[in-house]
């Protein structure tokens, strides 16, 4: 798997809501150089934990959606089929 790479814009965004965590819930200042460390190292250790994760919700998803695409196919052929004696 290649590395979990952010827009500039996505980075911008992730990094206020980690300084924002830290001065709410830890009463710290946190600089920007810290907060883009912090997202790179939660980014490069556990990111693939949530990638992972997601690809399994994912997979769940569409693993439904086809089985009631298989039942509407089996219904609708249900529904054309002739009768045969």
């Amino acid at each position: 798997m290649s590395t979990i790479k952010f827009s500039s814009t996505e980075i911008e965004q992730l990094v206020t809501k980690i300084q924002c965590y830290f001065a709410k819930e830890l009463d710290q200042d946190l600089g920007q150089f810290d907060a883009e460390f912090l997202l790179d190292f939660f980014s490069k250790e556990v990111g693939g934990h949530f990638y992972n994760r997601g690809l399994f919700d994912a997979q769940a998803v569409i693993a439904a959606k086809l089985d009631n695409v298989s039942e509407m196919v089996q219904e609708g052929i249900s529904e054309i089929e002739k009768p045969i004696s």
